[in-house]
């Protein structure tokens, strides 16, 4: 073969090979997300909440192992915990943090303040210094509310009044210590005042807090019990709706996984909405706008959910005026 033969089918070889490299250097980047839950992942609701996270994700063109890498840290509920996982997951240098709860919020923000953060399952994020601004967030840290306002207390009154006659008192389950959880009591107290209902304040600061609380609880009719959402409250949900049972006390709680754990009705935001809102959020930082122009979100979409199983179990009969209203009945 003659040198210029040879070269020129060298030359065409190579041809054939650069290309595929090229192609190759010109692929994107992998993103990564950083994602703190203070729960344990073996929690069913964990398991939903994060099929409807990384399905939303898939919708928008995010898939994770392919151009995404998403980095999770699971919790025992203890806030000890928190910090270290927090500080882990910063470590790794992700493009964006999705910190679920209060407590992972303000974890993830002991340790940065530049690296785009959403958060959900916050209740006043003003009031624990996340954001000094809702409809235009100053730092790094934006996301989705749990209420709008504090006077859902009184939708709870009336739903409870319209479901258990004879209603005379009311013990009020809260976190003790919490700076938000007494925003709630002005609107409950108007609600109870006006519908002749007494009310029993029980703050509750550890698990085993919430025992000695339902002891002390009065015995007989005409009682109901209201949770305000808080960590405690909502770790320990399992255990707060078997005892109302046990009491045969009719409850009304804030979230939907109270109601599909046994509890009697819950009235409050659609979380599940929630985190496909949060992973438009994230699609957005990561193609580049800043959290500064992303405003928290209060929730515009409320559910009641109605456990008829545990209505069987306390002798009540829920009336047709509020199944009608019911978004979910559990059979």
């Amino acid at each position: 073969m003659k040198r210029r033969e040879f070269i020129t089918l060298l030359c065409s070889a190579a041809a054939t090979t650069w290309p595929l490299t090229t192609h190759g250097q010109q692929t994107a980047p992998i993103r990564r997300i950083g994602v703190l839950q203070p729960q344990p992942e073996s929690e069913s609701a964990n398991r939903d909440w994060r099929m409807l996270f990384t399905s939303r994700l898939r919708e928008l063109g995010w898939t994770d192992g392919e151009n995404l890498q998403i980095n999770y840290r699971f919790g025992t509920g203890e806030a000890m915990s928190l910090g270290a996982m927090a500080k882990e997951l910063i470590n790794q240098h992700p493009d964006a943090l999705f910190a679920i709860t209060s407590v992972a919020a303000l974890a993830l923000r002991q340790y940065t303040l530049t690296i785009p953060t959403v958060f959900v399952y916050v209740g006043d994020p003003v009031a624990i210094g996340l954001v000094t601004n809702l409809a235009r967030p100053n730092g790094n840290i934006t996301g989705f509310t749990l209420f709008a306002n504090y006077q859902i207390g009184s939708k709870w009154f009336e739903t409870l009044k319209d479901t258990v006659p004879g209603l005379t008192w009311a013990a009020i389950l809260f976190e003790a210590g919490n700076p938000t959880q007494s925003q709630y009591m002005p609107a409950i107290e108007a609600a109870a005042a006006e519908q002749k209902v007494r009310l029993i304040p029980v703050p509750v600061a550890t698990n085993s807090d919430i025992e000695s609380a339902f002891a002390a609880l009065p015995d007989g009719p005409g009682g109901s019990l209201v949770a305000i959402p808080a960590a405690i409250i909502i770790r320990q949900r399992k255990d707060i709706v078997t005892r109302a049972l046990q009491r045969r006390l009719p409850g009304i709680y804030p979230f939907r996984l109270f109601a599909t754990e046994g509890g009697l009705m819950s009235y409050g935001p659609d979380i599940g909405n929630q985190y496909r809102l949060a992973a438009d959020y994230i699609d957005r930082i990561l193609r580049g706008t800043k959290p500064t122009e992303l405003p928290v979100q209060q929730p515009t979409k409320y559910e009641l959910v109605v456990n008829l199983k545990t209505a069987k179990a306390l002798g009540l009969t829920i009336p047709p005026s509020v199944l009608a209203r019911a978004d979910e009945v559990i059979e």
